[in-house]
């Protein structure tokens, strides 16, 4: 197992490239399935997420569009838990087929308040694909229908996600180790 130091913390590889690509694989090719003859717009969030719609658009065979959103949610470090404003929404979603691709579902709050937003713009329909669930820590119910890996309630880094903005460009996942 490969370990990096992000500022003070150190991290440990827990899943490799090969492992994630194969699972995004996987979920384009249910995607492709799903959405055949309904040209898809995936909407993915960002900053964590865009790893992994790089790797999942390239598996994507089936026509179908993608635009870039970034949640506004943050009081100075700390989230406030709400969506303030969906930052980036350019496009017109009414009557579209609307695939959300975020990076990890963790409580599920952000998500929930996502498409009750998204919803009032009278999409077709809405779908999530994520990389990462975290089961353990789901608060709401969502159906969360392309689910790259479930991971348990650990803080990980790489693959598009941080550690105070550090990290992201690891082309692995790592947890991170108690010391």
């Amino acid at each position: 197992m490969a370990r990096v130091r992000i500022k003070d913390k150190t991290f440990e590889t827990s899943i490799p490239e090969a492992e994630i690509l194969a699972s995004v694989k996987r979920v384009a090719d249910r995607i492709n399935a799903d959405m055949a003859e309904k040209n898809p717009l995936f909407l993915a969030i960002l900053n964590g997420s865009f790893m992994f719609a790089s790797d999942l658009m390239k598996q994507i065979s089936i026509p179908c569009e993608i635009s870039f959103v970034k949640l506004a949610s943050y009081e100075g470090t700390e989230s406030s838990g709400r969506i303030k404003e969906i930052l980036g929404l350019s496009e017109n979603i009414e009557g579209r087929h609307v695939v959300i691709v975020e990076d990890i579902v963790d409580t599920g709050s952000t998500m929930k308040q996502m498409l009750e937003t998204l919803e009032a713009h009278k999409p077709a329909s809405l779908h999530i694909s994520t990389l990462l669930l975290k089961p353990g820590k789901l608060q709401v119910p969502l159906n969360i229908e392309y689910v790259a890996m479930e991971i348990p309630n650990d803080f990980i880094v790489g693959y598009g996600l941080d550690y105070d903005q550090q990290g992201r460009n690891l082309k692995d996942i790592y947890t991170l180790v108690q010391e």
